[in-house]
């Protein structure tokens, strides 16, 4: 099993669901969070007067899948999430050793579907 972590723009998390619908992933976690990469923000103007926003929004979206999904999961998301900008996100994978539903004590592959 494997966990995919990817940041996006908000306002590529409805594509981003959409393609996600057609990949057939198991579930899915969303999460508002606040951060920067490499440029450390940016710098607006308002009002005639320049201001910096060192931590810009983001939406995290986290999914378990099985290991033969994974590939099809990273596509749906690079694809919908694209624009060509500079702070379109990242997309982590990362090993799930163990899953277990808790009403039903499944584990494993079991405790995703």
């Amino acid at each position: 099993m494997k966990k995919i972590e990817a940041i996006i723009r908000p306002e590529k998390l409805d594509e981003v669901r959409r393609a996600l619908e057609h990949s057939g992933y198991p579930g899915i976690m969303i999460t508002e969070i606040e951060g920067h990469g490499l440029q450390k923000g940016i710098t607006q103007q308002w009002r005639g007067e320049e201001y910096r926003v060192d931590l810009l929004p983001k939406i995290k979206v986290e999914i378990v899948a099985e290991d033969d999904g994974v590939d099809a999961i990273i596509a749906a998301i690079s694809e919908s999430a694209y624009t060509g900008s500079v702070g379109d996100g990242k997309i982590f994978v990362y090993d799930v050793v163990e899953a277990v539903r808790i009403r039903t004590r499944q584990r494993g592959q079991q405790a995703l579907t």
